[in-house]
C-alpha cells in the first residue's frame, strides 16, 4: 500500500468512527448514515484509494469535474452524486452519471430533470436543497417555499424527492451549524405531515467534515465529507 493509500485508508477509518459515535448518541446505528465522500479538491489517485479502502459514494460540486471523473474513473465500484448547483442546460449530460441529485433548488430545475430523466426511462432521486441560512451568497430554496413544491414534484413521474439538503452558516461555528441542522430537521418534520402522496423526505443530507458530528446527532441521513479524508496528504 503506498504511502497516500495508507494515509487515506487511516482518515477513512478515523471518520467512520466518528459516524458511528454520533449515529449511537442519536439512537441509531452507523449503517443509517451514509458517507459522501467529496472530491472536488482531490485527484483520480485519491477517490481510488477511497474505494480501495470500501468507500462507495463520491460527490462533486461542479458538473464538468463530476463528467471527468466519471469518465476516468469508470472502471472504479462507486456511486456519483451532484451536490452543487446544477445548471438545466448541464441535467442531461450529468443524470445518466448519478445515483442522487442533492441539490435541486428550483421547480424548473425540478421539471427539466424530470424531462431528462423520461428521455433515460428513469426515476430519478433528488433531495430539495433549502437555504436554512439564508445567505444570499447560496443556493437553494427558502424554507417556506419547500411546501409549494411538493404537490408539483409529486405529479411529475421521473422524479423522486426522497430529501432535503442544506449547508450550515459560512460563520457562526459549530454552535451555528448545530442550530441550522436542528432547523433542517425541524422543518422537515413539519412537512412529513402532510406530505402528498409520492413524496417522501427520509433523507436529510447534511453536516461536512467540521461539523458531520453535529449533523448526525441532530438527524442527518447523508454526510458530505472532503477535507477531514484528506488530512496530512501533500498539497
Amino acid at each position: 500500500m503506498t504511502d497516500l493509500a495508507s494515509r487515506i485508508a487511516e482518515n477513512l477509518a478515523r471518520v467512520q468512527t466518528r459516524i458511528a459515535d454520533a449515529a449511537r448518541a442519536s439512537g441509531r446505528q452507523a449503517d443509517q448514515v451514509q458517507l459522501v465522500a467529496v472530491t472536488k479538491y482531490v485527484g483520480d489517485e485519491e477517490v481510488r484509494a477511497l474505494a480501495a479502502a470500501e468507500c462507495r459514494d463520491f460527490g462533486e460540486s461542479r458538473p464538468q469535474q463530476l463528467w471527468q471523473k466519471a469518465e476516468q474513473l469508470a472502471d472504479v465500484d462507486c456511486r456519483w452524486h451532484q451536490i452543487g448547483h446544477l445548471q438545466r442546460n448541464k441535467v442531461a449530460r450529468t443524470l445518466p452519471l448519478i445515483d442522487l441529485l442533492h441539490s435541486v433548488d428550483s421547480e424548473r430545475l425540478l421539471r427539466a430533470v424530470d424531462e431528462a430523466a423520461a428521455g433515460l426511462g428513469r426515476r430519478v432521486p433528488v433531495l430539495l436543497e433549502v437555504n436554512i441560512s439564508g445567505e444570499a451568497a447560496k443556493h437553494g430554496l427558502a424554507p417556506e417555499e419547500i411546501a409549494p413544491l411538493l404537490p408539483a414534484a409529486a405529479s411529475l413521474a421521473h422524479i423522486e424527492v426522497r430529501g432535503l439538503m442544506a449547508m450550515a452558516h459560512l460563520a457562526g461555528g459549530r454552535e451555528q451549524a448545530r442550530i441550522d441542522f436542528a432547523q433542517l430537521r425541524e422543518l422537515r418534520d413539519c412537512l412529513q405531515a402532510d406530505c402528498p402522496e409520492g413524496v417522501a423526505l427520509g433523507e436529510l443530507s447534511m453536516g461536512m467534515s467540521d461539523d458531520f458530528d453535529l449533523a448526525i446527532r441532530e438527524g442527518a441521513t447523508i454526510v458530505r465529507v472532503g477535507s477531514a479524508l484528506y488530512e496530512g496528504l501533500p498539497r
